[in-house]
């Protein structure tokens, strides 16, 4: 099946002064000459993405876009017309997103996060209603689970995510070790799975594999700075999530735990690896 507003493995049937036309089960498609590799000919098989054009043609381009249909991507505003905005996808057309599924007013050379889907006229199209296209739990995942999360949204809760591109999710604002922004992508882990399907996620790994490791992080960060990090328990969390990626809570749990060995000594100027550690 041809698979519009994404990749496509199709073969040459013929070239003409206008470029390769590939085969496919809607008919011959038209890649431009200037897009055809060098050395391809007739019978040769070339990995395309395929789109509708400004002429509801559909068109081959070796170009890879910076999105799919079915990604969550942050595109760049190029201008705004009378049925939406252009973005920025890195393809010959621009991608369009109607003005009904925007949820703010967008000026020329903004990001906006969006979700690349196929309209009903076979057209790529971008949606920033990003809620609608997120689905809940549906087995597929389970606590503990390494997941991957892109930041949409803020609530007074704390952020919304994108789940593994495709479900929806909620970092507490006590999970934060550094403060997130839209489209930025973390790592992350299945805190809890409601029975309503919602899923909550963390930064941490949890428990006492948890702890070891910001044991080892603080010592090695100890190592990598002759011996002195410049952090206390006074330290802004701001501060000790630029340099250990970590909460505050865990910089604390953590210190406390390796002046209790004696490996560390508190002083003014910081936390101080002993000399026999």
């Amino acid at each position: 099946m041809l698979l519009i507003g994404n990749y496509n493995i199709l073969k040459i049937a013929r070239i003409t002064a206008s470029g390769a036309l590939l085969s496919s089960e809607a008919g011959e498609i038209l890649l431009p000459g200037r897009l055809v590799p060098k050395g391809a000919e007739p019978g040769s098989l070339l990995n395309v993405f395929i789109y509708v054009d400004s002429e509801d043609r559909l068109t081959a381009t070796t170009r890879k876009p910076r999105a799919v249909v079915g990604d969550f991507a942050l595109l760049k505003v190029k201008d705004n017309v009378t049925v939406g905005t252009f973005l920025d996808w890195g393809l010959e057309k621009d991608l369009l997103l109607p003005f009904g599924e925007q949820t703010d007013q967008l000026r020329r050379g903004q990001d906006v996060l969006v979700y690349v889907y196929l309209h009903s006229s076979d057209r790529v199209a971008a949606s920033a209603r990003l809620d609608k296209f997120l689905k809940p739990a549906d087995g597929s995942l389970a606590e503990g689970d390494m997941v991957e999360l892109l930041v949409y949204a803020f609530s007074d809760l704390g952020a919304k995510v994108v789940i593994n591109n495709t479900f929806g999710g909620l970092l507490f604002k006590n999970e934060f070790f550094m403060n997130p922004t839209i489209g930025g992508r973390l790592q992350g882990y299945v805190k809890k799975i409601r029975e309503d399907g919602k899923i909550d996620v963390t930064l941490r790994t949890g428990g006492a594999r948890e702890a070891a490791g910001d044991r080892e992080a603080i010592l090695d960060a100890l190592k990598a700075n002759n011996g002195l990090l410049p952090l206390s328990d006074k330290s802004s969390p701001e501060a000790i999530a630029g340099l250990l990626h970590m909460s505050k809570k865990s910089f604390k749990k953590g210190i406390g735990g390796l002046y209790r060995e004696r490996l560390i000594d508190i002083t003014p100027e910081g936390v101080r690896l002993r000399s026999e550690a």
